[in-house]
């Protein structure tokens, strides 16, 4: 069987393959002729861009309610009574009305206090768009039909449920952490770890390394407890380990059986979501009453559907630092330039963001807009424009931006994505360059605080995320769902089929009002 790393590669995204620099518009976004709308004579078609999605016949006067049962279907999320219909519900263990500590034979039954109204019934739901766009040439505009026809599409609201499919004392439960380090990893685990302790749950253990530990006999479980996660938020890291690729998703599945695991909270981005909902299927293909849930971790905050991942907040107020001391160099210095490189590999919302937060940045490029260094329109023509008019300048790039300007490496990291080009380099380099052969001289400065953010410990916004995503996760698992992801859709906490969110990268949309603010704030011109 392939490895982790070939079986978990996003669908439309192979391992050694990356999405495009174009803007790759949402599932849900209007599919003009550019994007997406198939036209035959009167007909109008929406073409599939998500998973399971069917094509719709915009002529059929019965378009509406046939979109809206196919979005039910494919934002129905699994349960375990698909596979096993004969599942029992019990009275949940979760109720923060009784204080009494939940004792190893549960004498009397399972507490439970059946007059408090702390619980989420299966029937709540959450409107996944809320504004209602009367044209397709809004700004930002997501319509499904050429006509902007209003469409309500719920998803599931996350929170406890008033009944539960998991006894605490036959759970062991395992949380794992893959891809590489961000801001607020710690906090999670530790709301999972404190979670699963009120629901009376004692078997709680760490993998180390990622999916890695999964196969490496010399990588023990790691035992956690209230007591080992106590402090654990007050350091950035992670307390299990990370790592990138792993065994195959047969193995994983094999050694959750001789663990005796039955709930697994997996942290990470598209390409460890996309291995957990391997993992789930394989678990349903064994008939194993297995739940799992993923919990989205990813700094470029490119997970489709949410608000935003944790950590995201995080970034974007550590890279203020860098920018502020770019800033400092260039204003400084005589003819100073200061290039600040982010983190994006498909998107550009930290460089964005960090842009218009610092009101410092002269030049933001990101992955989904393309731009020319040299020319009559290149970001030089400009940089020269800004020495002259200011004396000095701040770009800021994310890591994906401009690829096709440098040579492709053909090499690729453990996780089957491209190893990208150093585009920040190249900028200062070719900054150099041009001046000198300009005859005007420049202070070039060059700052890439990637591992320095990476690191972080997480602010207080992305604490309070991360606290809610890890206890929405417990409370999911315990509500018999899995192949779940759960993540916050207009402020509110929802549950996710994991297939909806990894579909692509959620990417910038140039036509969307944030990236219209950050021009304001920059004021730089197109660079095409």
């Amino acid at each position: 069987m392939a490895t982790l790393s070939h079986a978990i590669a996003p669908p439309g995204l192979g391992p050694h393959r990356r999405a495009s620099h174009g803007f790759s518009p949402p599932s849900l976004r209007l599919l003009t002729t550019s994007s997406g709308v198939a036209k035959n004579s009167s007909r109008v078609f929406a073409q599939s861009k998500s998973h399971g999605r069917q094509q719709i016949d915009f002529s059929d006067p019965d378009w509406k309610s046939k979109f809206q049962k196919d979005f039910e279907k494919r934002f129905n999320i699994p349960h375990i009574t698909d596979v096993f219909p004969d599942a029992v519900p019990i009275p949940s263990t979760f109720c923060l009305q009784m204080r009494t500590p939940v004792i190893e034979d549960f004498a009397g039954g399972y507490p439970s206090d059946e007059e408090w109204h702390g619980y989420i019934n299966n029937n709540d739901r959450v409107l996944l768009k809320t504004i209602y766009y009367s044209s397709h040439t809004s700004a930002g505009a997501e319509c499904i039909d050429p006509n902007c026809t209003w469409v309500e599409q719920w998803v599931h609201r996350a929170g406890p449920r008033e009944k539960i499919y998991f006894k605490p004392e036959e759970v062991k439960a395992a949380i794992v952490t893959c891809g590489g380090l961000c801001p607020g990893l710690n906090d999670v685990i530790r709301q999972i770890v404190i979670t699963l302790e009120i629901y009376g749950v004692k078997q709680i253990v760490g993998i180390p390394y990622g999916y890695r530990g999964f196969s490496e006999n010399e990588l023990a479980e790691l035992p956690l407890s209230r007591k080992v996660v106590q402090n654990v938020h007050l350091s950035g890291g992670s307390l299990l380990g990370v790592s990138r690729g792993g065994p195959s998703v047969s193995d994983i599945v094999d050694s959750l059986e001789e663990r005796g695991i039955n709930m697994v909270f997996i942290l990470g981005g598209n390409g460890t979501h996309a291995g957990a909902d391997a993992i789930h299927n394989e678990c349903r293909k064994r008939q194993l009453r297995v739940a799992v849930v993923g919990v989205p971790k990813t700094i470029d905050n490119d997970i489709l559907l949410m608000d935003k991942t944790f950590g995201f907040d995080t970034a974007v107020e550590e890279a203020q630092r860098a920018i502020n001391s770019a800033y400092i160099e260039a204003h400084s210095a005589y003819h100073g330039v200061g290039i600040v490189k982010l983190m994006g590999r498909s998107s550009g919302f930290i460089a964005m963001h960090a842009s218009l937060a610092s009101g410092q940045i002269d030049i933001c490029l990101i992955p989904e807009v393309p731009f020319q260094i040299h020319g009559p329109h290149g970001i030089l023509h400009h940089l020269k424009y800004l020495i002259q008019t200011k004396g000095s300048a701040v770009v800021c790039v994310a890591e994906g931006a401009g690829q096709n300007l440098l040579e492709k490496t053909n090499a690729t990291d453990a996780s089957g994505n491209m190893v990208f080009g150093d585009i920040g380099v190249h900028i200062q380099q070719e900054t150099k360059k041009y001046f000198k052969e300009a005859g005007v001289p420049v202070d070039v400065k060059y700052i890439d605080p990637t591992y320095m953010i990476r690191a972080c410990r997480a602010n207080a916004s992305d604490g309070i995320l991360c606290a809610v995503l890890g206890q929405n996760a417990v409370h999911g698992a315990f509500a018999g769902y899995s192949g779940i992801t759960v993540g916050t859709c207009n402020t509110h906490y929802v549950y996710l089929p994991i297939p909806e969110v990894i579909s692509h990268p959620r990417l910038v949309d140039p036509n969307s009002r944030m990236w219209h603010r950050c021009l304001t704030s920059t004021g730089q011109p197109d660079f095409i």
